[in-house]
């Protein structure tokens, strides 16, 4: 509304009616729709009502009640006679109570929009900014990522992982997801044999039909999927970027899901962790050959890289560098639009200081890359490992952990469902997961305290930062000479690996990392190399000189 004289929306609850919290609700989301708002009160007689509505010059007037619907709709149809010629004047009135009043008061004609407490909060949001969608269509959804990002702001999108056993189960999955119009992103997971050998049916397993998630084969299964997205809210789809022939998988997906961005890592998927073709140093030319391909489109790239060290224990310190080298070679290869992901719970024994910590260092490091031509859009995500079995309390972990999240402002909160420890989430589970989210996202975003404000907080994310400079120094050592930028060099990044340097305690016995890095907890909750023989904390210069790796 900034190109027009401000709107006003006059609000409150009519009659003898008290509950206020709906309608004060509304006016935030007003207002940060860009109106002008004014709040009546409770119990406002309908002369009273009307006689603000003309005072004020507004432009929407809100009207809510909460008691007997037959009372109500008595009330209600008083002040459609009594505003009738406002009405006419072409002010607007949206109504809000019960499901039940909601229903009379739609009966009634004279509303414009009734919420019965049902909707979705973006839907708010979209009839507040003129973008109504009573009976949705494609064009009332944005249908690229940054795009939505802006439209659905200051609420995150919404992302769920996807992928059932078969095609047809996944089909009609996605059909209800989108109908229940609860998530804007839907990743499709997809099994290992459409990851590694989509266009090699000949290296293809049988027997490995389905595992971990659902096995497409044929463009046309792909088609048919995106096209099972084109009803409720419209999501987005999106899938892993493979482990082969990665650009001609690429252009597949743009063809037939239209991609919503691209997930790539720079160290895994491929021989180190069993999961592709590729040696360590080809694979890291490939997927920056990727990112350069994505870059061209036009098309965002999320580096779905610091997780990986964090889930095998690396210390804070790995996580961070390897985030911020994640961020650094998606600008370097012409990523516009960049997509950090911040797997929190990575280890899961981390505490929650620790875990704000470490990503408020990873967003001060990257922050410096930002420019006219990369931006950081920020997402958050639950551990995969921090689940715990019970079904309640994987819930209430879930709900605990968004809000957590919601202290980094999140342009998109990838919700991990709540069954993760246990099984695939079903289409029910999906849905289930993201209310649960969304209650998280809406508690945090009516007032949330600052937790990144927090002293210990703010002490660690300075060490890590701290911390990773050394690291990085010691990356750029490894380089050969003339090697004019070690950061993106493949053979210098592959030898941060095979040096130890970059090392995890999962990694023992691994053909291309040492594995040799012992890792524990700290009193403070954070994760840190320590000595292996004492277990004392080593900091980075002293755990970098063991390795016999100059800094420069």
């Amino acid at each position: 509304m900034s190109d027009q004289k401000q709107k006003t929306v006059v609000a409150g609850a009519l009659g003898e009616c008290v509950h206020v919290a709906g309608v004060i609700h509304f006016l935030r989301l007003a207002q940060a729709a860009g109106w002008r708002t004014v709040f009546l009160g409770p119990a406002v007689p309908v002369e009273q009502f009307v006689a603000a509505a003309v005072r004020e010059g507004a432009d929407l007037v809100g009207v809510s009640y909460r008691l007997t619907p037959e009372t109500g709709e008595l009330l209600l149809g008083e002040f459609a006679e009594a505003a009738d010629e406002l009405h006419a004047a072409g002010v607007r009135f949206a109504f809000g109570g019960t499901p039940p009043l909601a229903e009379r008061a739609r009966a009634l004609g004279f509303f414009e929009r009734c919420f019965d407490g049902s909707e979705p909060v973006e839907a708010v949001v979209a009839y507040l900014k003129g973008r109504d969608h009573t009976v949705p269509t494609e064009a009332d959804y944005p249908q690229t990522t940054v795009e939505r990002i802006l439209w659905k702001a200051p609420f995150p999108l919404l992302r769920h992982h996807f992928g059932l056993p078969t095609v047809e189960a996944t089909r009609q999955g996605i059909e209800r997801i989108a109908e229940a119009r609860v998530l804007d992103v839907i990743s499709l997971g997809i099994d290992q044999e459409a990851q590694s050998n989509f266009y090699h049916p000949e290296r293809q397993d049988p027997r490995r039909i389905g595992a971990g998630g659902v096995p497409v084969r044929t463009p046309d299964d792909y088609r048919a999927l995106y096209a099972a997205s084109r009803r409720g809210n419209y999501p987005l789809l999106r899938t892993y970027s493979g482990t082969d022939d990665f650009i001609r998988l690429a252009e597949m997906y743009v063809e037939t899901i239209h991609i919503a961005w691209c997930a790539i890592p720079i160290f895994w998927f491929n021989q180190m962790d069993g999961r592709g073709p590729w040696d360590l140093e080809g694979s890291i030319r490939e997927h920056q050959r990727l990112m350069a391909w994505y870059g061209e489109q036009d098309i965002p790239v999320e580096l779905n890289e610091p997780h990986h060290w964090g889930m095998r224990d690396a210390p804070d310190v790995v996580f961070v560098v390897s985030a911020y080298l994640s961020a650094y070679n998606a600008r370097a290869f012409g990523v516009g639009d960049y997509i950090a992901q911040l797997m929190f719970n990575s280890p899961p024994a981390l505490s929650e200081r620790m875990d704000l910590a470490k990503m408020l260092a990873i967003l001060e490091m990257i922050a410096p890359l930002t420019g006219p031509d990369f931006c950081i859009w920020r997402q958050t995500r639950t551990g995969l490992l921090s689940y715990p079995l019970d079904l309640d309390a994987a819930r209430a972990h879930l709900a605990a952990s968004v809000y957590l999240q919601m202290a980094l402002r999140p342009h998109i909160v990838h919700v991990v469902g709540h069954t993760e420890a246990h099984h695939a989430a079903t289409a029910d589970d999906v849905i289930e997961a993201c209310k649960l989210a969304r209650r998280a996202i809406e508690n945090a975003l009516a007032g949330q305290p600052d937790m990144t404000a927090d002293a210990a907080i703010q002490e660690r994310a300075a060490e890590l930062v701290r911390e990773a400079q050394v690291t990085l120094a010691a990356i750029r050592a490894l380089a050969d000479p003339g090697v004019p930028d070690p950061l993106i060099d493949p053979a210098t990044l592959a030898r941060a690996v095979t040096s130890g340097l970059l090392d995890a305690p999962h990694l023992r016995n691994n053909s291309f990392a040492r594995g040799q890095i012992v890792t524990r907890i700290d009193p403070r909750g954070a994760c840190v190399a320590v000595d292996p023989t004492d277990g004392r904390p080593l900091s980075e210069e002293e755990r970098i000189a063991r390795l016999g790796i100059p800094l420069v």
